[in-house]
């Protein structure tokens, strides 16, 4: 029976395999932290806006767009559960929650397929959402909401972005279930085809 070193085990982490792995993906990092970057940027500047210009359960809209008022507004509110105000008092596992979704995405992001963008630009919306909500729960703890359309929710940018990543997600599924199917019809017919002669 042979007896292995463990100081000498070649999945052990070191400096020199964490650096060569970021030089083999910094591009694919550099697209989902440019993509996230831009989001996250665009909710935290939106909910300080909100946070400095509106009371808390105010209501703000441009004076020419007070016919909109009962249908859409902007309106200062927060929460500590989920998107769209789900699972109140919730703010401490949603944040380990977004801490593991984060994980999970800078993981997996790189080894997703350049070809799939539509998963790419999903993670990018999903990993953004996550993380511009984490960071209003770490600082105020709970999120800032303004969005206020009819009767649903309040939500936020970080709220849409996650859910338009599972939307795009969801279609891009569909469409590259479509063009599979596609592909194996044809060449279901080239292989009939080529029997047939």
């Amino acid at each position: 029976m042979e007896i292995t070193d463990p100081t000498k085990s070649s999945n052990r982490f070191t400096l020199k395999k964490f650096f060569g792995y970021l030089k083999n993906y910094w591009r694919d990092y550099l697209m989902l932290f440019l993509i996230a970057g831009i989001i996250i940027g665009l909710d935290q500047w939106t909910k300080a806006l909100v946070r400095a210009n509106i009371p808390l359960a105010g209501d703000w809209l441009p004076g020419w767009l007070a016919w909109l008022k009962p249908y859409a507004r902007i309106r200062y509110w927060y929460n500590s559960g989920a998107a769209f105000g789900f699972f109140q008092n919730g703010n401490t596992i949603f944040s380990i929650l977004a801490i593991i979704v984060d994980g999970f995405i800078i993981y997996y992001f790189p080894r997703a397929s350049r070809k799939d963008w539509w998963l790419r630009l999903a993670m990018a919306m999903q990993f953004a959402g996550a993380t511009g909500n984490l960071i209003d729960r770490i600082i105020f703890h709970h999120v800032t909401d303004f969005i206020s359309v009819g009767n649903f929710a309040v939500f936020n940018v970080a709220d849409s972005s996650i859910s338009v990543g599972v939307a795009v997600l969801i279609v891009g599924i569909w469409l590259k279930e479509q063009a599979d199917k596609k592909k194996a019809a044809e060449a279901s017919h080239l292989e009939d085809g080529a029997k047939s002669e």
